[in-house]
């Protein structure tokens, strides 16, 4: 079952809104904004509202492996400007969009964003036998496939944002009858 949940960062405590903030409703605007191509190492991507370009977090495997030490790609999409691949700056990976990863057993990793540690993701093999990322949303356990920042105004190191929309997919067991 795919699930979206939109989630005011007010919850997590990520920022303190003004008054002017809280009394407006989330407009979600992340339909005009382009889809990366499907690939078989993507975990999940990023897009904000500030533009098009779409960051892309794809799990690190060779000779079918996982990389112990690297075990996340971490890179943009470009598309305001030809849509070519390029790194993250090393400002964008430390402060910003990167993620760190703490390896907790065989494939499987605690993932945090380096701008907010107090979110745990885990990355894992599910049933279907591929990587993903899990996160608790909601009460919910998702796979999560997409996250959209909604910034309004701030600084480029503290930037105003207003919400996170998590886009996943919860796995609903049957009940044996």
């Amino acid at each position: 079952m795919k699930l979206s949940f939109l989630l005011l960062l007010t919850a997590l405590n990520w920022y303190t809104p003004s008054p002017k903030t809280m009394a407006q409703k989330p407009v979600l605007t992340e339909d005009k904004y382009p889809v990366p191509p499907p690939s078989s190492n993507r975990l999940f991507y990023l897009q904000r509202s500030s533009n098009i370009n779409t960051i892309i977090y794809d799990v690190n495997i060779e000779d079918g492996q996982i990389d112990d030490a690297e075990p996340l790609k971490v890179y943009w999409i470009r598309y305001n400007e030809k849509g070519q691949k390029e790194d993250l700056s090393y400002i964008q990976r430390k402060f910003a969009y990167g993620l760190t990863a703490k390896k907790l057993a065989d494939d499987k990793f605690d993932v945090r964003f380096v701008s907010y540690k107090k979110f745990p993701m885990v990355l894992m093999k599910a049933k279907d036998g591929k990587y993903h990322i899990f996160a608790t949303v909601a009460q919910k356990q998702i796979i999560l496939e997409k996250l959209f920042v909604k910034i309004e105004g701030g600084s480029f190191w503290l930037p105003n944002v207003v919400y996170v929309e998590f886009k996943g997919e919860i796995k609903i067991q049957a009940k044996k009858l």
